[in-house]
């Protein structure tokens, strides 16, 4: 007999950016249920050392990073002393480069995640992505080093993972693929009257329906802006062009996402939603391996409801596309004012509805450059910060 044909498969090396987010979180869940196919290398998070410190004696990594260096103390006094800790951003992507990692997972909210994403791929790791920002800044220059590099990018995102899903196996090319369907559960506010969107309040606007996720991504799904990002991140995942991505309301999150073929055919990917189908999927690719998730039960679905978005009240779509068409350094703008927009609202400073108009305003100030470099896009998206503030200061 073989051997090795009956030798066990060999274990996944991943290094985790943002291991105490929520996707972080789900990201360790996967690898419990694991062990004999995923081993965590490498751990980082931005300052929660009390969390990064109980996954160190949990996992048994030797190597972590902190993107806030001044806690770097506070964190060696909570773990073994053979561990080495790593600091600020490159910290970050010494940790992504390592050696031993066959793949580096980044989970890492806003732009921080950009350059350990490209350090990884320079050092020949597979990406598995899940922080939007990472394709909507930089998509051209991500993609063109993954190819130039021979990696592979992963979705990580529910609704990318599925597309991908759908995509394995097809070989027809991008030519048959008539369009990407995004669903959106469309937040909690998906049946409010325009006129109280000036009301929302915070505490509200962190109750989504169906998921739960971190602070940023709760209230980008509750103006859309979420699932505008991910129509800009599809465009580069799937080589589709933005004309051919549509966003369709699904408020049970049960169907992730679908591909509608030209011949009038469409595939959907389901599943509970739970992160770790995704993250589960990404890091056993292109394996299909039983975790011990557990499947639908169809008898006790009631219904799936569809529905378009209501672009007027909700204009973050319209945006993503206007970003999205125009390419350049355009979707760098749109997800840094986001962010601003975002960060205000949360600090009490403006209205539910001023994070459409602040978006829209800071784009519609920008001349936009081709996206030829790193630079190029790190400037961009520091103008637009700059701007997204006085745009608040004179309104």
């Amino acid at each position: 007999m073989d051997v090795a044909l009956n030798a066990a498969p060999a274990r996944k090396k991943v290094v985790l950016l943002g291991s105490t987010g929520s996707i972080g979180r789900s990201t360790l869940e996967v690898a419990r249920l694991l062990p004999e196919r995923i081993e965590l290398v490498g751990l980082a998070a931005n300052g929660s050392v009390d969390a990064l410190a109980a996954q160190v004696h949990e996992t048994g990594v030797k190597r972590v990073a902190l993107c806030d260096a001044s806690k770097v103390e506070m964190l060696r006094a909570l773990i073994p002393a053979d561990v080495t800790i790593l600091a600020g951003p490159e910290g970050l992507a010494e940790l992504a480069s390592m050696d031993e990692a066959d793949m580096v997972l980044v989970a890492i909210i806003g732009t921080a995640g950009l350059q350990p994403a490209l350090a990884a791929i320079e050092a020949g790791k597979d990406l598995a992505v899940a922080s939007k920002e990472i394709l909507v800044m930089a998509g051209e220059i991500v993609t063109a080093a993954a190819e130039r590099k021979g990696v592979k990018l992963l979705p990580v995102d529910s609704e990318h993972n599925a597309i991908f899903q759908c995509l394995v196996g097809h070989g027809g090319g991008e030519k048959e693929v008539s369009r990407l369907i995004l669903t959106a559960s469309g937040g909690p506010f998906r049946t409010w009257p325009a006129e109280k969107l000036a009301d929302v309040t915070l505490e509200q606007a962190l109750k989504h329906p169906t998921w739960d996720m971190g602070r940023k991504i709760t209230i980008d799904s509750a103006t859309l802006f979420n699932k505008g990002l991910e129509m800009i991140e599809a465009r580069w995942l799937f080589g589709i062009g933005m004309e051919r991505i549509d966003v369709l309301v699904h408020p049970q999150s049960i169907v992730h996402s679908m591909v509608e073929f030209i011949d009038g055919s469409v595939l959907a990917q389901m599943s509970k939603n739970d992160m770790c189908f995704p993250i589960q999927y990404a890091l056993t690719w292109p394996e299909r391996v039983a975790g011990g998730l557990q499947p639908l039960d169809f008898g006790k679905l009631a219904k799936l409801d569809f529905e378009e978005p209501r672009h007027a009240d909700f204009p973050a779509l319209g945006l993503a596309r206007e970003a999205g068409l125009a390419g350049g350094t355009l979707p760098a703008v749109f997800n840094a004012a986001n962010e601003i927009a975002v960060d205000a609202f949360v600090e009490g400073r403006i209205r539910f509805p001023d994070i459409w108009r602040i978006v829209g305003e800071t784009m519609h100030a920008h001349s936009t450059a081709p996206a030829s470099s790193l630079a190029a896009v790190i400037e961009a998206d520091a103008w637009a910060r700059r701007t997204a503030l006085a745009t608040m200061m004179v309104s």
